[in-house]
């Protein structure tokens, strides 16, 4: 029997040790495999180095360095992953770059070929087997439209799927998963392309809101929704993954399949927070939508970072983030310029809800010898819908040159709130070794009530439920350092995790913005869930064709894939 499935805008490309090692027979044979729609790409800024790889000279077809360099920094591709974690920058030596004038790439560990184009896959037993076992296709990694902090999106001999091509978005008034007898629920269909701006967008013209996070390039079907997908206001409406009511997935056998409450169950539980790219290449999400627009009132504030002010507004967070949380507030807590957000309370309320923030900051001093309030800015706001806080979350502008990016994670539980003392020592700690780089976000689902039909249908860690912050320590360094400064980087913002790691062992991290070096990643990213996921991985990637760093079944660090990593 055949089982046809339609992958969407599959971006295949296979990097070998050096991309110009693969014979062409083999290249062949395995684009005979998908049609032929397998195509040649390069470096994206491939004009600006004078080798590209091994034995591989003069300019590529296209762009001019030029072009590349004016337009490096302000398309949401190209900028976005060069800031990030440096996907889609050819290996150089240190200080040979794009922004540097005519680059040398040395070491040919990129791919150079690559597809877009919507195909099936093979549709006999026969030809799926061949293209599964193909040698060229050791292993393949998802190619999501997410913020990686790991770098899964990248590797070594890989056939790199991308489902960026698929576009349609529709509104569902009563939808009802397939094979399911139930009440219908407001819901968005949205395919694996759509980022969640777009969403909101759609959301917001037809007088809804899409829960969603708070970058607009994510893709909302990827991993964002399938590794758990938090927001400012996940507080009240709960995870991404809490809200998906159905995937459409071709799993590694070849073998479309709907995924929901009344078919493939146990797929769709691995896929609501088991992480993404490890389970099936997702190409249509639907998640259930609030049926009208939310709005909030809002606070955001900066101060001016002198060692005192950092402890005693730390103190303050410390002190009340517990009820912040009850209270139904979202947001995100920096040591400089911060912003919360409450889809519940009145201005008034909101006001006398966070009146021990709002009083320390109207009479803080600068520390410089300004008076008391010096030290601050507050301003109160309301909107009438999500698109308008989204927009007051998102600010910055394009940078020429980008910087490379790291970060930690760790899920700060309401018992850690118990011992203060404690938990403020650790912040300050962890404080000083990021270089005041550290983060407390409030979008944690504290105060979503989980439906009772609901409770455990999610494979997020358990520590997420009980979280007050999701924490963040990060750092970065320049595009044009070399691979020593990146690995001290890296261990930095490991070690600068540990102090809040020590308070908090039963808790874990967020899988999507995890420290490469997280310890113990099954128990942290997943908890009592990864037995249960490592089987269902088992049962529908028996031959390991989906592989990526610390996710759920992955081979360990022996595998071509970790090359990548330090």
């Amino acid at each position: 029997m055949a089982y046809p499935a339609v992958l969407a805008a599959l971006v295949g490309f296979v990097a070998a040790r050096s991309p110009y090692d693969l014979p062409e027979s083999e290249w062949a044979s395995l684009n005979a495999t998908v049609g032929g729609r397998l195509g040649r790409g390069v470096p994206l800024a491939r004009d600006c180095y004078a080798q590209a790889g091994v034995n591989v000279t003069g300019p590529a077809a296209g762009l001019n360095c030029a072009t590349v360099q004016s337009k490096y920094a302000t398309d949401s591709e190209w900028a976005f992953w060069a800031t990030v974690t440096g996907v889609n920058k050819s290996d150089r030596k240190p200080g040979e770059l794009v922004f540097t004038g005519l680059g040398w790439s040395y070491n040919g560990k990129r791919a150079k070929r690559r597809t877009r184009a919507v195909y099936s896959t093979p549709t006999t037993p026969a030809m799926r087997l061949r293209f599964q076992h193909h040698e060229c296709a050791t292993k393949v990694a998802y190619l999501r439209t997410i913020q990686d902090r790991s770098r899964r999106n990248s590797g070594i001999r890989l056939l790199k799927k991308d489902g960026r091509a698929a576009f349609n978005q529709e509104h569902r008034p009563t939808f009802v998963p397939e094979g399911c007898k139930q009440d219908g629920a407001p819901a968005l269909t949205y395919g694996a392309g759509q980022d969640l701006e777009s969403l909101f967008l759609f959301a917001d013209k037809n007088n809804l809101t899409f829960i969603g996070g708070s970058t607009r390039t994510v893709g909302a079907a990827g991993g964002w929704v399938q590794g758990g997908g938090h927001g400012i206001l996940t507080n009240t409406y709960g995870l991404g993954s809490d809200r998906v009511l159905q995937f459409k997935v071709v799993t590694p056998d070849g073998r479309s399949r709907v995924a929901n409450a009344c078919q493939n169950q146990d797929l769709f539980w691995a896929l609501r927070g088991g992480g993404g790219g490890t389970f099936g290449v997702v190409l249509e999400a639907t998640s259930q939508v609030v049926p009208n627009p939310v709005g909030t009132v809002s606070l955001r504030w900066q101060l001016v970072p002198t060692p005192a002010n950092i402890q005693a507004m730390f103190k303050i967070f410390v002190e009340n983030s517990v009820r912040w949380s009850q209270e139904g507030w979202g947001g995100f807590l920096y040591p400089t310029t911060s912003l919360l957000a409450n889809p519940r309370l009145n201005r008034t309320a909101a006001e006398s809800s966070l009146k021990p923030l709002t009083d320390f900051l109207r009479g803080v001093p600068d520390g410089a010898g300004g008076s008391a309030g010096s030290g601050a800015q507050v301003q109160w706001s309301q909107y009438d819908s999500f698109l308008p806080l989204l927009s007051a979350i998102v600010t910055g502008s394009a940078t020429t040159k980008p910087r490379n990016f790291a970060m930690s994670s760790r899920l700060i539980p309401q018992t850690a709130f118990s011992n203060a003392t404690s938990l403020l020592a650790a912040m300050l700690q962890s404080y000083q070794t990021a270089g005041g780089s550290v983060a407390y976000y409030m979008t944690t689902p504290f105060s979503y009530q989980v439906p009772n039909t609901e409770q455990g249908k999610t494979s997020v860690t358990p520590a997420w439920r009980g979280a007050v912050w999701h924490a963040i320590a990060s750092t970065s360094w320049g595009y044009d350092a070399g691979p020593d400064v990146a690995k001290q980087a890296y261990v930095r913002v490991n070690s600068a995790m540990n102090p809040l790691r020590a308070i908090t062992p039963n808790s874990g991290a967020y899988h999507n913005e995890a420290d490469v070096y997280e310890p113990n990643t099954s128990q942290s990213f997943w908890g009592s869930n990864y037995p249960a996921l490592y089987a269902i991985k088992q049962k529908y990637d028996p031959d390991k064709l989906l592989d990526c760093w610390h996710c759920v079944g992955w081979q360990g660090k022996s595998t071509p894939i970790a090359s990548c990593y330090f």
